[in-house]
């Protein structure tokens, strides 16, 4: 099943507002390149190492400087750009078979004091993360300090994983100070090749298939075998469709704000064990990366819609991922006051196949 990226705390993804004139005056970092061209850094520990180290977990460490490694076909609308980070970190921890991965923003360090004098640049992620510190040594290696334990991990991690599961994902005491060797740029991009190769039956985005003036309909109806199979699961039937409504109020709005697939609205029907009818909900959604991020619409009731948001992906068969990564399903009524925190359920992710229309009601 593909990974949905994390997101930023509780109440879903906001992605940190960079200008754009700041990601391009830090695109250029002579700190890290000094000819402005991509660069590769990296370590493979052996068992000898590792051995000294019981309290480090990585075994592979890879660092990239430059043009995204892991583009992917993008749900924006263009003119976009694949990644505004500057720099690429993939790591890979003795237990795991291929490597995490972040981006992030990084920028040398201009103040007017002796620090200003060391070359080193610092770098910072989403949710107001810094990825840490780098410095190239005397050698030409590069130096990394500062790494988060909690690199990959939700900002409320240990409260929702609990202590022991929080300290099993997180890094290990040692894993910090790297000194990483340079390396030629195809050693990284195979390197970031192995975290999610490109799957060509997946087909064109979401928001080349699906047209804004068409309506579509997607769904499953799960059997008694698979209900058995998975006693949590409270819904039997699910919908997701764009009807002549949803696309005639796209086509009503502003030319400036007709960039498909933002502003794109759907709605999702759930039919759950022993109910007598389905529950529906509409969503907003915006293409973010290479998935569309769908929030709940507050139009009938008063609704934290960023923490109700489903994510949509494409699949093989022409089929579609939905992803429920806190309670945005209508497996409830959403407008009731007491629904709240995480689906206690196994009502996260969904694959999901083309339907007819009528099978929508359309």
């Amino acid at each position: 099943m593909p990974s949905f990226k994390l997101r930023c705390g509780l109440l879903g993804a906001v992605l940190i507002a960079f200008p754009l004139w700041a990601i391009a005056d830090e695109s250029k970092l002579p700190e890290l390149s000094p000819d402005g061209k991509d660069v590769c850094y990296g370590r493979v520990y052996d068992a000898q190492h590792l051995q000294a180290h019981p309290n480090q977990k990585i075994q592979r460490i890879f660092f990239l400087y430059g043009h995204d490694p892991i583009d992917r076909p993008n749900e924006e609308p263009p003119p976009h750009q694949s990644s505004s980070y500057t720099v690429f970190l993939a790591t890979t921890t003795r237990d795991e078979k291929k490597p995490k991965w972040t981006g992030a923003w990084c920028h040398g360090d201009a103040s007017d004091d002796a620090s200003a004098k060391t070359g080193r640049v610092s770098c910072q992620m989403e949710c107001e993360k810094s990825l840490g510190h780098f410095k190239r040594n005397e050698k030409g290696d590069l130096i990394f300090s500062g790494l988060r334990e909690d690199l990959y991990l939700d900002p409320d991690a240990e409260d929702t994983l609990g202590k022991a599961e929080y300290k099993r994902q997180a890094f290990g005491a040692d894993d910090d100070n790297f000194a990483l060797a340079p390396q030629p740029l195809d050693v990284c991009k195979a390197e970031f090749g192995r975290i999610d190769p490109p799957n060509p039956a997946l087909g064109p985005p979401l928001r080349e298939r699906l047209k804004p003036d068409q309506p579509f309909c997607y769904g499953r109806d799960y059997d008694a075998d698979h209900l058995k199979g998975h006693p949590k699961q409270a819904t039997v039937s699910i919908r997701l469709y764009r009807n002549p409504a949803e696309i005639a109020d796209y086509a009503a709005l502003p030319e400036s704000e007709r960039r498909w697939a933002d502003n794109a609205k759907i709605q999702v029907a759930v039919t759950t064990r022993g109910a007598s009818k389905s529950l529906t909900q509409r969503y907003y959604c915006n293409g973010e990366a290479d998935q569309w991020k769908c929030l709940a619409s507050s139009d009938a009731c008063s609704l934290d819609s960023n923490a109700l948001e489903i994510d949509l992906r494409r699949d093989i068969n022409n089929g579609m991922i939905l992803a429920n990564p806190k309670s945005a399903l209508p497996v409830a009524d959403l407008c009731e006051s007491d629904v709240k925190g995480p689906t206690k359920s196994d009502d996260k992710i969904f694959r999901l196949n083309p339907m007819p229309l009528s099978a929508c009601g359309m």
